[in-house]
């Protein structure tokens, strides 16, 4: 026996410590019915004191039940996106062993109605959890609501519904973010004048709406010289973001700062190399994929906001299998942090 395992609190020490049967201090950790609450709070006290911490793989074991868990993506050539997908996939060929089944599924990533159909479609029967990317319409969060009250388990992934029944939210503060890309814009643009130019993915997403609306407060708040263009949307899709890109800088020769606040990087990038030289317009956007990561040290891009996907996918899983087992979320843990790189400190 290892030294970890002669270490472990089991249930049987607990119910020793507490005078009490197994079958009571089982009860009391999956919050069944029949056990007075005198005797709860009794068993409670000896599993804080003892730091018990339930074995859930060894649980799953014996009562011969896998954890199901899904992940709904949105399908489509954002670089970010697969990333993630590839995370599911790691993880879930990692997870295999311990009777936690993941399985990734791709949605429409503006289509609210297609991925509400996709979450009214999930039965409680077949998945225990769901982690989903998904925009913010009415459709998605009934269909949200739907699947708590069927009894799944759901978290929000990159972008959030907090009007929704979700039980947790996996990513950035958003509004922070945002904010961080109007204070870079500034601070680049020290002593200059001029516009910024804002294109989204999509304002029907969450993540894009916040990191618009902290971008905003810190450039009208603090740099009252760099006036914001209205947003404009590339639909996080290379081609269209290219198109976008190449009617602002040509309608405005004033722009002297420019906020990708979704995806659709490559086709940012061509048009920056076309049309303006480099270190001419401050260029921030997200995300560190191999196609960023040259751009900035090619001086295209000035600065990148990025979050951790295998860190967003781990905690998820680590979320979700809590919120079905009956376990604790560590919240310090589950935080995820928002990185800034430049040229300089690339990883």
């Amino acid at each position: 026996m290892s030294p970890v395992s002669k270490l472990r609190t089991k249930i049987h020490d607990v119910a020793q410590a507490a005078g009490v049967s197994v079958a009571t201090v089982d009860r009391v950790l999956n919050k069944r019915p029949g056990v007075r609450q005198q005797t709860v709070a009794k068993v409670e006290t000896v599993l804080r004191q003892l730091n018990y911490k339930p074995d859930v793989h060894a649980a799953r074991l014996s009562r011969g039940r896998d954890l199901r868990l899904v992940f709904l993506l949105p399908r489509g050539h954002n670089t970010f996106m697969s990333l993630l997908a590839d995370e599911v996939r790691s993880t879930a060929e990692r997870l295999a062993f311990e009777r936690c089944l993941i399985e990734l599924r791709h949605v429409e990533a503006f289509d609210g109605p297609a991925v509400a159909g996709t979450l009214n479609a999930l039965d409680a029967a077949d998945w225990d959890g769901v982690a989903v990317v998904a925009p913010d319409a009415p459709g998605v969060r009934e269909a949200i609501d739907a699947c708590v009250a069927r009894g799944l388990r759901l978290v929000t992934l990159v972008s959030d519904l907090p009007s929704s029944a979700r039980q947790h939210f996996v990513g950035v503060d958003n509004i922070a973010a945002g904010r961080v890309a109007g204070r870079l814009l500034g601070r680049f643009n020290a002593g200059r004048s001029g516009r910024i130019a804002l294109i989204a993915g999509s304002m029907t997403l969450r993540d894009h709406m916040e990191r618009h609306l902290g971008c905003e407060q810190v450039l009208r708040a603090e740099f009252p010289g760099l006036l914001s263009l209205p947003v404009v949307e590339g639909r996080d899709e290379a081609e269209t973001t290219a198109e976008v890109a190449r009617r602002l800088l040509a309608a405005h020769p004033d722009i002297v700062g420019l906020y990708n606040i979704g995806a659709g990087n490559r086709g940012l990038i061509e048009a920056l190399r076309e049309l303006r030289r480099p270190g001419e317009v401050v260029s921030v956007a997200h995300e560190l994929t191999p196609h960023v990561r040259q751009a900035l040290l090619d001086g295209v891009y000035d600065a990148i906001i990025c979050q951790d996907p295998a860190h967003e996918v781990r905690s998820a899983v680590r979320v979700l299998q809590a919120l079905c087992e009956g376990g604790e979320i560590v919240r310090t843990q589950e935080r995820i942090r928002i990185e800034v790189f430049l040229k300089d400190n690339l990883p």
